[in-house]
């Protein structure tokens, strides 16, 4: 059982730091594709992203959360039975869903500068939107990550 308790562990951390490697990166480039004054920047920033969306930050997103699950199951902490455990697994599930509801606009955004230039006003509204869930997103495992690290006190009434 240590072996798999090992295995879903480093499965788990590891796509946990991808993720949040993946979601700062992310980040940095919807700043530059909001505050850039370079089309070609703009442009690349926002193509990028949709990349990263997709293929990085979706995947990582989904290897944490079932990872999470599996590593919580075959360890003694238990998937219910502590309060930091739980309010991981819920925080994670809830930036799971916005993360899918999030990649409409950043679909949107990358098929409008795929077909043309964009001006920095034009779709404002959406690319500040963009920029703050990305940085809601960043703070959620920044607070996974710190609940992981000092594993607060408190047993659930699950336990």
């Amino acid at each position: 059982m240590t072996s798999i308790r090992k295995l879903a562990l480093t499965g788990h951390v590891t796509s946990s730091v991808g993720w949040l490697g993946a979601v700062a990166t992310f980040l940095a480039l919807a700043v530059a594709g909001l505050i850039s004054k370079d089309v070609q920047r703009v442009r690349a920033a926002y193509l990028a992203m949709e990349l990263i969306t997709w293929f990085i930050i979706v995947p990582l997103c989904v290897a944490s959360l079932l990872t999470g699950v599996v590593s919580s199951l075959v360890s003694t902490w238990g998937l219910f039975r502590h309060y930091w455990v739980l309010i991981k697994l819920l925080l994670t599930v809830f930036a799971t869903i916005l993360l899918v509801v999030h990649t409409k606009p950043i679909g949107y955004v990358a098929s409008v500068v795929a077909k043309t230039t964009i001006s920095s006003g034009d779709l404002r509204a959406v690319r500040i939107q963009i920029v703050a869930d990305a940085g809601a997103a960043l703070l959620v495992l920044v607070v996974n990550t710190t609940l992981a690290v000092y594993k607060p006190r408190g047993v659930t009434p699950f336990h």
